[in-house]
């Protein structure tokens, strides 16, 4: 059986694309097609791939500015020749699941969210993005013709798997299409093993609006505890001028290193609606519990009193508040560490493969 995998952006390095190389272990033989491909941010986790991106790729300003190119990325999806293939796994947060197949081939879709941009998020996208006013008015009508090709492309996708069922409820709303829930794949053996925490608290996040980071920065702001920050993006500049200095900035850091400071902290802060939200799971998996937002994924990761706790209003206040009430010493960290291993890779696998027979044996 020929396989293609297919991904919306090589760009980032996050969650979805820990997915895709999940996949890429199971069909190592499989080329993988993208819109994006930014070989200088992220070609050392790709190294040694058939990697296949788009025209939109040699653009003026490429990966760099592809959000402009959102009007041509429906043209570029449809532009890939799958005609080689008998499985195509589509590895979707965007458009790409949109592919064009023939009639024998699959499309499997492993949906991270139905596109954001178009659907959940739509309108804070719009205000959002820093635009000129002729931009302005022609956006609304960019993002129409868009949301209506993105219904019609995921109605060419043979089957849906979800991340969790919170995504398999939007892919039913916005496309009315069923999914089966297939969580991600964890790297349950990250951390070093379970340790001592010392007296610090963790984020572990790209600097990016929806992700919330301002809302734990301003809590320990006012806590007055200390609490370190994993991760980069755009935001950085800003949330480094809001933090005090007893919030520390690490960076980007390697597997073994976020190991590492996962296994020490007193509890991952966990600000933002994720889809799923693999940083928590790895959290878990080293025995440390989880202060999250009561929304989205981790309502299906974490169990209150046991791997972590909630709060329920996303402000800075509610977040202190909840810290304030956390005690650590609560919890325990190998009944945590337990809880994690439901999602791991090994897991996936299995739950992947048996899915995929079945698929291919109702064909």
């Amino acid at each position: 059986m020929k396989v293609a995998l297919a991904h919306d952006h090589l760009n980032q390095f996050g969650g979805a694309e820990r997915v895709l190389s999940e996949f890429k272990r199971l069909y190592p033989a499989a080329p993988v097609y993208t819109l994006l491909y930014d070989e200088r941010a992220v070609g050392q986790y790709f190294a040694q791939w058939d990697i296949r991106s788009s025209f939109l790729a040699r653009l003026p300003g490429g990966a760099h500015w592809f959000k402009w190119y959102v009007w041509l990325m429906p043209t570029a999806v449809e532009q890939f020749d799958f005609s080689n293939y008998d499985l195509v796994v589509t590895s979707a947060s965007a458009l790409i699941k949109g592919v064009v197949v023939k009639p024998e081939t699959t499309n499997v879709c492993y949906c991270h969210t139905p596109t954001r941009y178009l659907w959940s998020d739509t309108h804070q996208y719009a205000s959002d993005l820093p635009q000129p006013r002729l931009i302005k008015k022609l956006l609304p009508l960019v993002l129409t013709y868009l949301r209506q090709w993105d219904y019609l492309a995921a109605q060419r996708v043979d089957h849906f798997v979800a991340n969790s069922h919170f995504v398999a409820k939007r892919i039913q709303k916005y496309y009315r299409r069923e999914a089966t829930v297939i969580y991600p794949p964890v790297d349950t053996a990250l951390a070093p093993g379970i340790a001592e925490p010392e007296d610090y608290y963790l984020v572990v996040s790209r600097l990016r609006p929806y992700k919330r980071v301002d809302l734990a920065i301003r809590a320990f702001n006012k806590l007055g505890i200390p609490l370190k920050i994993i991760g980069t993006g755009e935001q950085e500049e800003e949330l480094r001028a809001l933090a005090k200095p007893h919030i520390e900035f690490l960076g980007q850091v390697s597997d073994e290193e976020k190991g590492r400071w996962l296994s020490h902290c007193r509890a991952l802060i966990h600000p933002q609606e994720e889809d799923f939200g693999i940083t928590a799971v790895e959290a878990m998996a080293a025995g440390r519990p989880v202060i999250a937002y009561r929304a989205g994924g981790a309502i299906e990761t974490i169990e209150e009193g046991v791997s972590g706790s909630f709060f329920t209003e996303q402000s800075w206040e509610a977040l202190a508040d909840a810290v304030i009430r956390f005690r650590y010493q609560q919890f325990d960290p190998e009944t945590i560490r337990q809880r994690a291993q439901k999602f791991s890779v090994q897991h996936f696998v299995e739950a992947w493969q048996s899915n995929l027979d079945k698929i291919l044996n109702s064909r």
